[in-house]
């Protein structure tokens, strides 16, 4: 339930982020999304390496521990369709947040917050996830800081869009926390 010693020596690991996203009041990420670590996640969402949830979400938490945020009222994640969770069996960020919930010692339960309505994503589409979620409760959410998981942040629109469905329904704030992300230099400013 640990890295390999390649992955701990070699995993780039990620700075804190240079570049914003719409709706978000910040973000961070572990790693770099490439080799070794687009490797091992590639496995632990394909080839069913649940183990791997363990310590992402232990180098989640303490990620988070240094970022100054504010302690978040609710931990919710970015939910896959029904149809990819039947087919692969889990939801990876799901567990990811189980493991966070415990390590951060956060209210379990307080995750189910928003849902998507897609059934496939293109996450380097925004057009794609433009209204694919919306706020299961509301009054849940009204005035209450977020943090928001997921696996991998690419161009940022999922996280953007999971965070502007969130604001609308009220929250007062919310940050998106991923294991890995696409190399920011790469990214244009989308704010």
């Amino acid at each position: 339930t640990d890295l390999c010693h390649t992955c701990r020596v070699e995993a780039p690991e990620f700075p804190r982020a240079k570049i914003s996203f719409s709706f978000l009041a910040g973000w961070t990420a572990v790693w770099y999304y490439s080799g070794y670590v687009r490797t091992s996640l590639l496995r632990y969402k394909f080839c069913n390496v649940r183990s791997h949830a363990q310590c992402y979400g232990r180098l989640l938490a303490m990620k988070l521990l240094t970022q100054g945020w504010d302690r978040p009222d609710i931990l919710t994640w970015i939910p896959i369709s029904a149809r990819r969770k039947s087919r692969r069996g889990f939801d990876q960020v799901e567990l990811i947040g189980r493991v966070l919930e415990a390590e951060l010692e956060l209210s379990p339960g307080d995750s189910d917050q928003i849902r998507g309505r897609m059934e496939e994503l293109a996450a380097a589409r925004r057009a794609n996830v433009l209204g694919a979620y919306q706020a299961v409760n509301p009054e849940a959410i009204r005035g209450k800081t977020i943090w928001l998981l997921d696996d991998i942040l690419t161009t940022g629109a999922t996280a953007s869009e999971a965070a502007r469905t969130l604001l609308t329904a009220g929250a007062k704030q919310v940050y998106c926390a991923v294991v890995a992300a696409a190399n920011h230099e790469n990214f244009k400013n989308s704010r």
